[in-house]
C-alpha cells in the first residue's frame, strides 16, 4: 500500500505539472528562483516529443493500479505483481537519474516538483526490493 500511495501522491504532481504545461493551471506554484519553470520549458522536459510530466503521470497511474493489485489477498503469495512494478520502477529510477543530472548539471537549476519525484520513485524502488525479499523468504 505505501507504494500505491507513494505512486498516487507522485502521479498528482506529475498531472499538475503536465497541465500547467497545457496552460490549465495559471502560474506554477513554486519558488521565487523560477526554477520550475526554467526546467519545465527547457528541452529536458520533453523526451521524444513527449511531455515528461505526461509520461510521469501515466507511468505512476499504471504503478498505482500495480501496487494495488498487488494487494488483493489471493495475490499475497503472488511473485508477478512485484515483477511487474520492478518493470516499471527501474526504468524510471534510470530516467530520473538522467533528468536530474539536467536539471542540476546541465542547467544548474532546481525544481522542488521534480524533488519529489525523484523522492518517491526512489522510496518505490526500495520498497519493492523489499517487498521482493519478503516475498523470497
Amino acid at each position: 500500500m505505501a507504494i500505491a500511495l507513494a505512486s498516487l501522491v507522485s502521479g498528482l504532481v506529475a498531472l499538475y505539472l503536465h497541465l500547467w504545461k497545457l496552460g490549465l493551471t495559471g502560474s506554477l506554484m513554486c519558488t521565487g528562483s523560477g526554477g520550475c519553470e526554467y526546467v519545465q520549458g527547457s528541452k529536458y522536459g520533453w523526451f521524444l516529443g513527449v511531455d515528461v510530466a505526461l509520461i510521469g503521470a501515466l507511468g505512476y497511474a499504471c504503478l498505482f493500479v500495480a501496487a494495488v493489485i498487488s494487494t488483493w489477498p489471493t495475490l499475497e503469495d503472488a511473485k508477478w505483481p512485484n515483477t511487474l512494478m520492478q518493470l516499471m520502477i527501474w526504468p524510471a529510477v534510470l530516467f530520473t537519474i538522467r533528468l536530474k543530472y539536467a536539471e542540476f548539471i546541465i542547467l544548474k537549476s532546481f525544481c522542488p516538483w521534480c524533488a519529489i519525484s525523484a523522492t518517491i520513485i526512489t522510496l518505490c524502488a526500495i520498497l519493492v526490493v523489499l517487498d521482493r525479499r519478503r516475498g523470497l523468504r
